[in-house]
Formats: C-alpha cells, sequence, structure tokens
C-alpha cells in the first residue's frame, strides 16, 4: 500500500512541478511517467537495505541464491527508472520492466502461500497487490512501449 502512496504523491508532485513551468512535467502522462521512474528507485532501495533479507525469503525455495536474485532484480529495477526518463531506452525499459514485474510475480505468490513478512508485518495482502501489479503491467508495457505516447 506505501507504494500506492508514494506513486500516487510523486505524480502529483511532478504534476505540480510542471504547472509551475518545468516542461518536460507539463503533462499529466509524463508526470505519471516520472513517478513511475520514482517508484522503480523507491522500490529498489528495498533490495539493498535492511529488507532484502526479507525479500530473499520471498523468492522460493526452487531458486538458488536467493540473495543473488535479490540484489540482481534491484539493480534491474534501477536500470529500468533510468531507462524510463531517457527517451531512446523509455520503450525497451518499459518492455523490461513488464517482464521483471511478471517475473517478481512469483516471489509474491510464493510470500502469500508461505506468510513471509517485510519488516516484521505482512505485505499488503495478494488480492490488493494483485490488480496494483496489474496497473503497473500496463503502464509500463502497454503505454510506454508506445513510441506516440512519450515522445520527447
Amino acid at each position: 500500500m506505501l507504494v500506492l502512496i508514494v506513486l500516487l504523491a510523486a505524480w502529483l508532485v511532478f504534476r505540480a512541478i510542471g504547472a509551475a513551468g518545468v516542461h518536460i512535467l507539463a503533462s499529466w502522462q509524463h508526470s505519471a511517467l516520472y513517478a513511475l521512474a520514482a517508484i522503480f528507485v523507491f522500490t529498489a532501495t528495498a533490495h539493498f537495505n535492511k529488507m532484502k533479507h526479507d525479500l530473499a525469503q520471498m523468492i522460493p525455495s526452487s531458486f538458488p541464491r536467493p540473495l543473488l536474485i535479490v540484489y540482481i532484480t534491484g539493480v534491474l529495477e534501477l536500470l529500468g527508472s533510468a531507462g524510463l526518463v531517457l527517451p531512446q531506452f523509455r520503450r525497451l525499459a518499459g518492455i523490461c520492466l513488464m517482464a521483471l514485474l511478471v517475473g517478481m510475480f512469483v516471489a509474491n505468490v510464493n510470500a502469500a502461500k508461505r506468510g513471509v513478512t517485510l519488516r516484521g508485518k505482512l505485505p499488503t495482502p495478494l488480492w490488493l497487490r494483485t490488480p496494483m501489479r496489474f496497473c503497473l503491467l500496463r503502464y509500463s508495457g502497454g503505454q510506454l512501449a508506445s513510441k506516440r505516447h512519450y515522445a520527447s
């Protein structure tokens, strides 16, 4: 739920900056694009702080070296975020982030089944996480994969 709050807050802040005269944030779409990039930076930080061990617990036991997977997915989120704000990489970043979100959903389902906690608390329930994930998927892959929406 925190991710959704941060996403919406970032979107509104970026849009306000756009309304104040920053051209690149002058539309709701561009503001949302930068908010999405910010949210991937926000979520990636968990892959490198104390939460990394909780995230490693989410990964199914059939995958070797879960902590390495956590680091790799964190780096991929950071690279995807950078790609979103660079017009020449935006399409590729959107497609790659979409694939990453689908792949990481396996860990979310596993965590829900096993009752894995994050910082000692249960994460956002899967019934709420799933639609949030699909919204991010739609935005990351669907609109960003289309060059016509975000030409700079």
